[in-house]
């Protein structure tokens, strides 16, 4: 298998309040349409906030064997980040090293209402992951 370095998803808008998987392992097609993602490597994520309100985002790593939510709250043992981002704010989360996925692992998201400065309701939150991946 060739390691393919590259945008592993095209740009992911999530619209509030939602919790949803992006990225899972064995299922999930990689950007530009070149195969299925196997064995991952997390290197960065890029959120932005289009709404009008503040969001608040986080980022949850499921482990194989583990159901992600469909709707409602991501499980709390899995969330690797928590961030409130303002109206038209982007963050950055890069790691020292990849966060490898492997299986069927998932990459879950999740927009929802801050304590203070937005309802969520209607928060719109683009994702960009980057890394690389087997094809």
């Amino acid at each position: 298998m060739a390691l393919r370095k590259t945008e592993l998803l095209n740009v992911t808008a999530v619209t509030g309040i939602a919790t949803v998987g992006i990225l899972t392992v064995g299922v999930t097609t990689a950007a530009g349409g070149v195969g299925t993602i196997s064995t991952t490597y997390i290197r960065s994520i890029v959120m932005h906030n289009t709404g009008l309100g503040t969001a608040r985002t986080s980022l949850y790593i499921y482990p194989t064997g583990t159901s992600s939510p469909v709707t409602g709250v991501g499980i709390t043992a899995y969330r690797i980040l928590r961030v409130d981002l303002a109206p038209s704010e982007t963050t950055f989360f890069e790691t020292n090293y990849p966060i490898t996925l492997t299986g069927s692992d998932k990459l879950v998201v999740e927009v929802n209402a801050p304590d203070t400065g937005g309802a969520g309701i209607g928060s719109a939150v683009n994702f960009l992951v980057n890394g690389d991946t087997d094809i």
